[in-house]
């Protein structure tokens, strides 16, 4: 039984890629008993697999009738299912949200997809970089003459993953109150669009201007950017605020710069160049020491090597190490009900029997499952 505020709460997963197996990493690290159904194969799980920890693997083959029954009943158990196939492939199946609302009606049935369950592009392939080019996202992210994908974060992870599970314990919520179960549409473009309000909200106001390094918080104001120092690493500076900015231009030596001018576009360039040198004088960790733990706003930027040895995220005990492996710990914290990562990536199939005798089946009932090869 998992630890957590989810504790208790029976999810079951059908695997995927990307952002589906982020969905159950949140879940179980908060305490959700998650079984995650996937395809026969030779995958002996690895520890590597960080977004694959914490759950329970049942290996199916759903070509056998045998097998989609086992789901079906399975679904009468579980409070949550999700899936992250293009619209109509788990209809196909006989695993659609209508079958399996019929066999529990509190059913909460989570689908992620990256243009949703209808619309032109439906059933078009994608990724990430896709998904978030249709919202104003991509266009409004990276260098003025180009635009920079932002890893997979807002898309697959921001938009899409945090969205379902957002949604899902939404739905959860309504459906113990309820007993209505109901399906979550769950898609990127949509998540992605969501996380853009209050930048629609600025250009709304004439405040936002769709010229990529133009606007204060895509590098375009000289006081939130970043800066090379000496010893060709970065510092990231978001000296906003007047009082902030003060104190950011009192620690970097630059007493010739009217602070009055801040706001003023025309002085940008000068103030630009005033900072570029300042912090070209001194090497990263000289302007770390200088800047983190003030009001400043200016902190080094490292990357994943060194992030978990940062101070604050050892306070925080923000990383911890699992079978040798560094990976995030669960988030976010709960003062009652804390999260733990339940175990590391499981081997496919390796709870084949233990896990679905948990999940209420008899032992005869897996070893004709066994017999059949469905399972």
């Amino acid at each position: 039984m998992g630890e957590g505020p989810l504790a208790g709460v029976r999810v079951f997963e059908f695997s995927g890629i990307g952002p589906g197996p982020f969905v159950g990493m949140l879940l179980s690290d908060m305490g959700a008993d998650v079984l995650r159904i996937d395809r026969k194969g030779n995958d002996r799980g690895t520890k590597v697999h960080i977004t694959r920890r914490g759950r329970k693997s049942v290996a199916l083959d759903l070509k056998k009738p045998e097998a989609v029954d086992l789901c079906l009943r399975l679904f009468e158990r579980a409070e949550i299912v999700f899936e992250g196939f293009r619209p109509g492939v788990m209809e196909r199946l006989g695993l659609g949200p209508e079958a399996a609302l019929a066999r529990n009606p509190a059913l909460v049935y989570g689908r992620m997809t990256g243009w949703g369950q209808y619309g032109p592009l439906a059933q078009a392939a994608g990724h990430d970089i896709n998904y978030i080019a249709v919202t104003g996202a991509l266009h409004a992210i990276g260098l003025p003459d180009k635009p920079v994908p932002p890893l997979n974060l807002v898309g697959d992870f921001g938009g899409g993953a945090m969205y379902l599970v957002m949604g899902l314990l939404a739905a959860l919520l309504h459906a113990r109150t309820s007993g209505a179960g109901q399906v979550v549409d769950a898609a990127m473009t949509d998540g992605a669009a969501s996380l853009l309000a209050m930048f629609y909200g600025h250009r709304a106001a004439g405040a936002w201007s769709d010229e990529r390094g133009a606007n204060t918080l895509d590098g375009g104001a000289p006081y939130y950017d970043t800066y090379r120092c000496k010893d060709g690493r970065w510092m990231a500076v978001g000296a906003i605020e007047p009082q902030f900015f003060a104190l950011l231009l009192s620690k970097l030596g630059i007493e010739d710069f009217p602070l009055e001018w801040q706001l003023d576009r025309a002085a940008w360039p000068d103030l630009r160049a005033k900072i570029a040198t300042a912090f070209l004088s001194r090497t990263q960790p000289e302007w770390a020491a200088i800047m983190e733990g003030s009001d400043a706003c200016a902190a080094a930027v490292i990357g994943l090597a060194d992030a978990p040895e940062h101070p604050h995220n050892v306070a925080r005990q923000s990383f911890v190490t699992i079978d040798g492996v560094l990976q995030p710990a669960p988030a976010p914290r709960f003062s009652v009900t804390p999260g733990r990562i339940q175990e590391t990536d499981p081997a496919i199939g390796a709870h084949n029997v233990s896990g679905l005798m948990e999940w209420g089946l008899a032992r005869a009932e897996v070893t004709a499952l066994e017999a059949c090869g469905a399972l």
